[in-house]
């Protein structure tokens, strides 16, 4: 059984910073991939991607975060950060770690429960 587990998120003003992390536990391989999705406040609107990065060290981010987002894997732990800098209340959302792994040769995707941030003076 494979669980993500994700820790940090919380309240922050505008212009601060955060950092999450999502660990995945279970009797896996390294991940093929590992992501963080927002759900915005607007419940209309789809889950989007927030930032991605693959095994061998590729790395995605939405253009809404480039420059202000990074993301960073630990391949040995099966975890996988993403360091949030110069934070905007448009960045508020629920934030779920994502991942596909690889089972039995088929690729099998994993979603976290979520995590609350929120950015507001």
């Amino acid at each position: 059984q494979v669980h993500l587990m994700e820790s940090g998120g919380g309240s922050v003003q505008p212009g601060g910073s955060l950092r999450l992390s999502c660990e995945a536990s279970g009797s896996i391989i390294t991940p093929v991939i590992m992501a963080y999705y927002r759900d915005a406040p607007d419940t209309q609107r789809q889950r989007g991607l927030v930032a991605r990065m693959a095994s061998g060290g590729s790395r995605d981010y939405a253009d809404y975060v480039k420059g202000r987002f990074t993301i960073s894997r630990d391949n040995a732990r099966n975890t996988m950060l993403l360091q949030m800098n110069s934070l905007k209340p448009e960045d508020t959302a629920v934030y779920f770690c994502y991942s596909v792994i690889m089972e039995n040769g088929e690729p099998r995707e994993y979603w976290g429960p979520g995590t609350q941030v929120t950015v507001s003076s």
